[in-house]
C-alpha cells in the first residue's frame, strides 16, 4: 500500500510533497488575516458540519472524475495489483489532497470568522473526513445512485435534527464505517474512466456553428451545466441572505457574485488541445472569442434575470436601472472571462479539480464586486461604466 500511495501522492503534491507545505502556509495566512481583521459571522454548528461534509464530497467527486487521472490509472491497472491496497491507496491520496488543499481553505475561513469550541472544530473535521469516504463509495457504486441519494438526504436530515445530540457523531461513524466496508469490496477498475465505445452518431452540418459546439460541449461535460444550474438555483435564494441590506446596494453585489461560474468560464484552460488549435488556425480570435463571449453573456444574464425575479417576489423594490445594470454585469464579466482565457489560460494543474478551484477564478468576480460596490453606492455612474464598456468592445472588435 505504501508504494501505491506514494505513486499517487507524488503526482498530486510533487516529488517532495512541496505543494502541501505551500498550501498550508497560504491557509495559515488567510486564517490569521481574517482573525486579525475582526470580521465575524454567526454560523450555526450544523451549517458548519454540512458545509465541511458537502464541500468535501463535491471536491472529492471532482477529483475522482478527473480525466487527467485516466492515463495514469491506465498504466497502474496494467500492473499486478491488490484491489484492497490499490483502492485505499488511491482514496487516501485523493482524500488527503481534498482535505489539505481544498477543505482546509474553507475551514480556515470558517474558523477565522467565529469562535468555535474544540468539540465543534473536531466534529467539522470528522464530517470532512467522512465526506471523503462517502464520495469514494458513491463513485464506485454510482449505478445505485437512488440508494446513495436516499443515504445522503438522510445524513442531511440527521445533521439538522441531531447536531447537538450524541447521536450525531454515532450516525456519522456508522455511515463512515459502512462506506469503508463498501470500499473494501470495490475493485481497482471501478476508478478507471473507460472510454465510451458506442457513441451516438453525430449529425453532420454543412456550416459551422459555435452555438452548436458549446451545446455539445456541455452535453459531454454534464458537471459543467449542472454547476450552472446550481448557480441559477443560488440566484433564486440569494435575496434571502441580504437581510436588511439596501436593495440598491445588494443588487449589483448579487450580479457580481453570479459571475462566479467557474466551469464555463475556463473552456480553453480545460482543453489545452483546443487552445492550441485555436491559436494556430487563422481568424480564430473573432470566430471563437466573440461567440464564446456571447455564450457567457447569455448564461450570466439568465442568472441575473432569475435573481431579479426572485428579488421582486420575495422583497420587492426593483427599479428600472437594475435591468441595464444586469446587462452590464453579464456582458462585462463575459468579456473579462474571455480575455483571461485567451491571454492567460490556466496551465500546470495536476487534476481537473485544481482547475476548478484555481485562485484565478476569483479575479473576475473580485473586479465585478468592486464595480458592484461603486454602482451600489452611486447608481448614477452606470452610464459612465456602460460607456467605458462600449469603448472596450469597439477596441476589441477592431483589433480582432
Amino acid at each position: 500500500m505504501n508504494m501505491e500511495f506514494k505513486a499517487f501522492a507524488k503526482k498530486l503534491f510533487g516529488a517532495k510533497y512541496e505543494r502541501l507545505a505551500r498550501t498550508f502556509f497560504i491557509y495559515v495566512i488567510v486564517f490569521w488575516g481574517l482573525s486579525l481583521a475582526g470580521f465575524r459571522i454567526r454560523i450555526a454548528p450544523f451549517i458548519l458540519y454540512l458545509m465541511a461534509s458537502t464541500f468535501t464530497i463535491g471536491v472529492m467527486w471532482q477529483a475522482l472524475s478527473s480525466k487527467d487521472n485516466a492515463p495514469y490509472m491506465m498504466h497502474m491497472v496494467m500492473l499486478p495489483l491488490d484491489d484492497g491496497k490499490f483502492v485505499f491507496s488511491y482514496v487516501a491520496a485523493l482524500g488527503i489532497y481534498t482535505l489539505f488543499t481544498k477543505t482546509a481553505g474553507l475551514l480556515a475561513v470558517l474558523f477565522a470568522v467565529w469562535d468555535w469550541s474544540l468539540c465543534e472544530i473536531s466534529l467539522s473535521i470528522v464530517c470532512a473526513v467522512h465526506g471523503v469516504f462517502i464520495a469514494a463509495a458513491f463513485y464506485v457504486y454510482k449505478k445505485y445512485w437512488y440508494g446513495f441519494a436516499l443515504w445522503f438526504f438522510c445524513l442531511i436530515a440527521f445533521s439538522i435534527l441531531f447536531w447537538s445530540s450524541p447521536w450525531f457523531i454515532l450516525i456519522f461513524l456508522i455511515s463512515g464505517i459502512f462506506a469503508v466496508f463498501l470500499l473494501e469490496r470495490a475493485q481497482a477498475y471501478s476508478f478507471y474512466l473507460w472510454e465510451e465505445e458506442n457513441r451516438a452518431a453525430v449529425k453532420k452540418h454543412t456550416g459551422y456553428s459555435m452555438g452548436r459546439y458549446f451545446f455539445r460541449y456541455l452535453k459531454c461535460h454534464r458537471n459543467y451545466w449542472i454547476n450552472t444550474l446550481i448557480l441559477w438555483c443560488l440566484a433564486i435564494v440569494l435575496p434571502l441572505f441580504w437581510g436588511e441590506f439596501e436593495i440598491a446596494f445588494a443588487v449589483p453585489i448579487g450580479f457580481a457574485l453570479l459571475s462566479l461560474n467557474t466551469p464555463i468560464c475556463i473552456l480553453i484552460s480545460c482543453d489545452p488541445d483546443l487552445g492550441q488549435a485555436l491559436r494556430f488556425l487563422p481568424g480564430q480570435k473573432k470566430t471563437f472569442c466573440m461567440p464564446y463571449c456571447l455564450f457567457l453573456f447569455l448564461c450570466n444574464m439568465a442568472g441575473n434575470v432569475i435573481f431579479l425575479m426572485s428579488l421582486e417576489i420575495l422583497k420587492g423594490g426593483i427599479r428600472f436601472w437594475m435591468f441595464p445594470a444586469a446587462l452590464f454585469f453579464a456582458l462585462q464579466s463575459g468579456i473579462f472571462s474571455v480575455l483571461l482565457e485567451w491571454f492567460y489560460p490556466i496551465r500546470g494543474y495536476k487534476i481537473e479539480s485544481d482547475l476548478w478551484h484555481h485562485p484565478r477564478k476569483y479575479l473576475v468576480p473580485a473586479v465585478m464586486l468592486l464595480l458592484g460596490g461603486i454602482l451600489g453606492a452611486k447608481p448614477a455612474v452606470l452610464p459612465v461604466l456602460a460607456g467605458f464598456m462600449a469603448v472596450e468592445i469597439v477596441i476589441l472588435v477592431h483589433r480582432t
